[in-house]
């Protein structure tokens, strides 16, 4: 059981935190709370479905289809949902959600409310310790690590992702450094996006798609960035591992469990705003300065 645990807990907060890293770059840079963000999640696992299923795609090429679809899907959205009501957090908190349930709702007149899946990429499984893990977790787990990686590389490695962080830290100084804030604002949604995807096609062969299966990970997500600290990259990283351990414990050790993982996580960011309401890593914007 304790490997069951450590196993699954990487799991669960690799992938939390490839979605909680995007929300939170979406939310440093451009400050919008995107609701939608685990609907595109659902969007690019969906996409792979269907090009499995529908086209013949083999998975993995379906999986490398789907990636820029949804980002342009997501582009799209930004540029003309999103942006042209930017400068109001209530109208594009309401906005988001509306876009979330729009996808839902579009997936479920499509496919009904049937449960779906794809095959896994490899079959089997390695015995660690006495315990049986499947390849396929095994491959998603690493997979997710090196995306981590490879996001951590982008952002303190290349002048977009120093560009980002920038107007991360300070939107207003960006600016009058001479940043194109919008532009570096487009470049955050189209990686949010694209991490909202690649977590999409990590996690397919692992579950079952159905129009709702945006919801679960976006009460994790949320309670991922409050307790890491809302707009802090280190927060939601730090805060996605303790969140996937707490959901792994609660599953394996608790009765019934896994209908209580989501109340678990909900009680934790009630706690993290009631005692610390900047979480872990707070980050202070320079409006509230």
């Amino acid at each position: 059981m304790i490997l069951d645990i450590i196993v699954n807990g990487l799991i669960n907060g690799s992938v939390y935190a490839l979605l909680a890293i995007g929300f939170s770059l979406v939310m440093g840079v451009a400050r919008i709370v995107n609701i939608a963000h685990t609907a595109f999640y659902m969007t690019s696992a969906y996409f792979i479905y269907m090009g499995f299923t529908y086209l013949n795609i083999p998975p993995l090429l379906a999986m490398l289809c789907a990636l820029p679809v949804t980002v342009a899907l997501g582009l799209l959205a930004y540029k003309f949902f999103i942006k042209p009501i930017q400068e109001h957090e209530a109208a594009v908190l309401i906005a988001t959600i509306a876009l979330a349930m729009v996808i839902q709702e579009a997936f479920l007149m499509v496919f009904g409310g049937h449960y779906l899946g794809v095959p896994p990429l490899v079959s089997g499984y390695a015995l660690i310790f006495g315990v049986k893990v499947t390849w396929q977790h095994l491959l998603a787990l690493g997979v997710a690590l090196a995306v981590l990686i490879g996001v951590r590389f982008f952002l303190m490695n290349t002048k977009i992702g120093l560009a980002i962080r920038s107007t991360a830290e300070d939107r207003e100084v960006a600016n009058l450094m001479g940043m194109n804030v919008t532009a570096v604002a487009m470049w955050a949604v189209a990686v949010s996006i694209g991490l909202a995807a690649i977590t999409g096609a990590i996690v397919v062969p692992l579950v079952v798609l159905d129009p709702h299966m945006w919801m679960h990970p976006l009460i994790m997500m949320l309670a991922i960035v409050v307790l890491g600290g809302l707009g802090s990259i280190e927060g939601s990283f730090v805060g996605a591992y303790i969140i996937g351990f707490t959901e792994a414990l609660v599953v394996f050790l608790l009765p019934m469990g896994s209908f209580l993982k989501d109340p678990v996580a909900l009680t934790i960011m009630i706690l993290v705003l009631l005692i610390k309401p900047e979480g872990l890593f707070g980050v202070v914007f320079e409006e509230e300065r």
